[in-house]
């Protein structure tokens, strides 16, 4: 069923209220941000028609079958610790969400919007849309979210583990890392969707995200996508480089600039670029890999960010799912060489990333994808009440420990302000 409504920013939180109603529910908002490789506004998956059982390992093979059954969208998230099924590693760090590596479903409702169309898929569509026209949608202004969160690191802390890296690259152990640290909360009781909709109305990012399933959920505002098929051509843009946005607009060309002329951000981004351009080999037909944009500045709300993009032809004998393994875990997240590095964090870090670092996205019935990374990113368990975010920056050998924890509370800043605590609470 398709048709124009009248309004379709209220339409769209009339549906996102409506779908979470729902046990299972996946929100993609690119916001409206100008994009070349986007096909939609804005997806929402609504209960479950068939969906992977998460346990006992081999997910790519599972997600490879459960696509061939299942060849229209399907919509889910690669976690993280899959690495340790591409490669010969391990993730023996603390873990407090209990999130699977990766779940996949297949939607028995999907509504997919862009610009002021909608079009629904699935049993019921028109009284479907009768009931989204009635639908209220949820008010977030409500009370402050009852949080006490903790670090696993202390400024110092953290501080002190950036200088030991850096000797790792001193001795060319590794050439750059990204270096991640927890916050999290204990007992947390938070209105998931209110804070989803107070972080993207803060933070409205090209990628942005609301994941539920059986109790937990994603609440993503990332800038970036990691990986996505159009026809023949796989895309993935990763981001290396962050500074923030000031009200003056001539302060703010300012940071702009020294963005793009900052040495350790382009030594940074030409670095992952590198190893990107490798991961797409083993997917592409030969000599088709290209830098179609290198140290491009793209900006949002919070922050200015320095982006690349990198394209390839498919080879025609790589699937959708086989040419996500073959990038995974994505170069921006991780380092180069790209096992060392991960290797090294595992030792550094105190936490199991999870969800975080990984990708929530959809495989669509023409078998294109898009995927997201999974940064500034709240990851709630309510069955545990444990609430966690990560942030990370990369560490080269030009790196300024005392600055890279000073990126860490800006990439920070939109979900301090969301959970209602002062940005200067993680420099206590």
């Amino acid at each position: 069923m398709i048709f124009e409504p009248t309004d379709v920013q209220l339409f769209k939180q009339k549906a996102l209220a409506w779908a979470n109603t729902f046990d299972t529910m996946c929100y993609l908002d690119s916001n409206n941000y100008a994009d070349p490789y986007g096909k939609f506004d804005a997806l929402i998956f609504v209960g479950i028609k068939q969906e992977i059982d998460p346990k006992n390992g081999e997910n790519f093979e599972k997600l490879a079958n459960f696509r061939k059954q299942n060849p229209g969208f399907i919509t889910g998230f690669f976690g993280y610790d899959l690495k340790n099924e591409v490669e010969n590693l391990s993730s023996n760090n603390v873990d407090g969400l209990h999130f699977p590596d990766l779940y996949f479903f297949a939607p028995q409702i999907t509504i997919t919007i862009n610009k002021n169309t909608v079009e629904i898929i699935g049993e019921n569509e028109a009284e479907i849309c009768q009931k989204l026209e009635e639908f209220e949608p949820v008010d977030s202004s409500g009370s402050a979210p009852s949080v006490d969160l903790q670090s696993r690191f202390s400024r110092e802390e953290y501080i002190n583990a950036v200088e030991k890296i850096k000797a790792h690259i001193v001795r060319g152990d590794i050439y750059v890392t990204n270096f991640c640290q927890e916050f999290y909360a204990e007992n947390a009781d938070i209105v998931p969707l209110s804070i989803f909709n107070k972080l993207n109305s803060s933070s409205p990012t090209p990628f942005s995200s609301f994941f539920k399933w059986k109790g937990n959920y994603i609440i993503c505002a990332s800038p970036e996508r990691f990986l996505a098929k159009r026809g023949n051509q796989l895309i993935s843009q990763p981001i290396k480089g962050t500074a923030r946005r000031d009200n003056d607009s001539a302060v703010d060309q300012r940071i702009k600039k020294e963005l793009r002329n900052h040495p350790k951000e382009l030594q940074e981004n030409v670095m992952i670029v590198d190893l990107v351009r490798n991961d797409l080999t083993h997917s592409a037909k030969p000599g088709t890999v290209k830098t179609a944009e290198l140290f491009g500045i793209h900006s949002f709300k919070q922050v200015h960010q320095m982006v690349s993009t990198v394209v390839c032809e498919i080879r025609d004998d790589v699937s959708a799912v086989e040419a996500v393994k073959n990038t995974f875990p994505m170069g921006s997240m991780t380092g180069a060489p790209k096992i060392s590095a991960m290797q090294l964090m595992e030792q550094y870090e105190r936490s199991k990333r999870g969800v975080y670092s990984g990708a929530i996205g959809y495989f669509s019935p023409d078998d294109d994808f898009d995927f997201n990374v999974v940064i500034r990113t709240l990851l709630y368990n309510s069955a545990e009440k444990y609430l966690s975010f990560h942030v990370g920056g990369a560490i080269t050998y030009h790196a300024d420990p005392e600055r890279e924890y000073e990126e860490c509370l800006l990439k920070a800043k939109a979900i301090l302000g969301v959970l209602q605590i002062p940005p200067v609470y993680p420099l206590s």
